[in-house]
């Protein structure tokens, strides 16, 4: 149940960006606000990589956009292109699907490497269905002052 919730809200993501070019992708649709539905791609995918990579997987692998672990610097849609972002996050949601197939139990445990505290597998899923469900929720305001389409 919670790899399908996952699944849902990874999507979800998808389709409030489909069929968007850069410009549409980059708006804002709350200024002063810095969110954009491209920011919330590239904020997403460095989730996955921290969370699966970095924390379940213990991988020593970088932030995608942010060499000193700022999760907000990937909210800056500005020198990436929507392509680019979707290539990023898709690979990451591959890497976290790997990761989580592999593991022998939803209850394996890791030590987060930022805070020291030790975290699930499960726990990492709740964290991501509760991250994605929030970060939707603002995809959908995006995309409606985009271009009016509103729906799951």
């Amino acid at each position: 149940m919670l790899r399908a919730y996952l699944d849902f809200h990874r999507a979800t993501l998808a389709m409030k960006c489909d069929g968007l070019g850069d410009d549409d992708l980059r708006r804002r649709a709350s200024p002063p606000s810095e969110l954009s539905l491209l920011g919330l791609l590239r904020h997403l995918a460095e989730v996955e990589r921290a969370w699966f990579r970095r924390t379940i997987a213990g991988e020593d692998v970088p932030l995608v956009w942010s060499a000193d672990g700022d999760f907000q610097a990937a909210y800056d849609p500005h020198g990436c292109t929507g392509a680019e972002a979707f290539a990023a996050w898709r690979a990451e949601v591959e890497h976290s699907r790997r990761i989580e197939r592999g593991a022998d139990s939803l209850d394996v445990v890791a030590r987060d490497p930022r805070t020291g505290t030790e975290v699930s597998l499960r726990l990492v899923l709740l964290h991501l269905i509760h991250e994605y469900a929030r970060h939707n929720g603002h995809a959908d305001l995006l995309r409606e002052a985009i271009d009016g389409t509103t729906g799951a």
